[in-house]
């Protein structure tokens, strides 16, 4: 496969992780929002959560750069179970725990109001950035074990700590190296941002993204570009024989359930981008025709720029070799003969 590795971490590098000033930003958002919850539920007289944690791809660290600064970080809300009770004395629903969240943290300074989604309260901010907060209960039962609760449709058994804990665990153990995050991180990383690259495209959660990575992830040392190539044909393979994608920790639970339009089209696009970069295999494949192939795949000027600068150095090149046959001139220069 030709090597396109240096291209692909540049571009990785520069174009999909985040920097450190935006990983700050978006702490600073988190932190921002923690306290306005706990202030608006004081204010209200609502119970306080005994802590909150992070999730989903915020806590995976495979958020990626975007454009319109469209950033999602979750925030889990964690309430005690013998809190979350109504006048009545009853247990509160999950709705009316959404609700609470909700009326908490509305702000009178923001131009769009938060909405009420499925499972989680989502707050938004005029740079593009959102912030989602699902709700749990926690509880323990009588043999001392842990439960968690999602506050969605109703209350559905769940463990986003485990989630974190058990992705950031397979990165540690399957990635050929320790630097820049780990190999596997940096091919759900790149192959999320292929997801992403066009507007138009209907495609999959990152979290489907992750865990179908974590079944098919190919390990190729210092072959960022071969290791994802080989990854997205193990997925392709794998979705054509079944298109069934099972929570990693909730085992009897379906990501794909809902999901089965976009895992199609998923499915489709692997086939097409997989065709798009066969061209790497030829064995006239050269530089340009590679980064013509990545730049298909990932829609970005990133490849379109390297391009340009590889036509720049062919074409001097070129002229360098032309003046080679032209006979030199002799120059006089402080009473010195010299060529030009």
């Amino acid at each position: 496969m030709f090597n396109c590795s240096s291209e692909i971490t540049e571009f990785y590098n520069k174009h999909a992780r985040l920097a450190k000033a935006q990983v700050d930003d978006l702490a600073g958002y988190r932190a921002k929002n923690i306290t306005r919850l706990e202030k608006g539920l004081e204010k209200n007289e609502d119970p306080i959560p005994t802590r909150h944690i992070n999730q989903g791809s915020y806590a995976m660290r495979t958020i990626n750069q975007h454009p319109d600064n469209d950033y999602d970080i979750d925030i889990g809300v964690i309430f005690n179970k013998d809190d979350l009770v109504g006048r009545q004395g009853a247990d509160k629903t999950a709705l009316s725990t959404r609700k609470m969240v909700l009326e908490a943290v509305k702000d009178e300074r923001f131009n769009k109001e938060p909405e009420l989604k499925k499972n989680c309260v989502r707050v938004f901010y005029n740079e593009g950035y959102h912030i989602d907060m699902p709700a749990y209960r926690e509880s323990i039962n009588q043999f001392g074990e842990k439960k968690i609760e999602l506050a969605s449709s109703d209350w559905i058994e769940s463990d986003p700590e485990a989630v974190t804990k058990w992705f950031n665990q397979k990165v540690i153990d399957v990635s050929p190296d320790k630097t820049n995050g780990r190999q596997m991180r940096r091919v759900v990383r790149l192959l999320k941002f292929w997801a992403k690259s066009r507007k138009s495209w209907n495609m999959p959660s990152g979290f489907i993204i992750s865990k179908l990575v974590s079944e098919k992830y190919c390990p190729i040392d210092g072959r960022d570009d071969e290791s994802l190539y080989y990854t997205m044909d193990g997925i392709k393979n794998r979705l054509l024989l079944d298109k069934d994608v099972y929570h990693p920790i909730l085992t009897s639970s379906k990501l794909s359930d809902g999901n089965e339009t976009a895992i199609d089209e998923f499915l489709e696009r692997l086939k097409t981008a997989l065709d798009d970069l066969s061209i790497l295999f030829e064995d006239e494949c050269t530089n340009q025709g590679a980064l013509k192939a990545w730049k298909k795949i990932f829609n970005h000027s990133y490849f379109s720029d390297k391009l340009k600068s590889l036509s720049t150095l062919k074409a001097a090149a070129g002229a360098t070799v032309i003046s080679k046959g032209e006979p030199s001139k002799p120059v006089k220069r402080k009473g010195e003969a010299r060529f030009a």
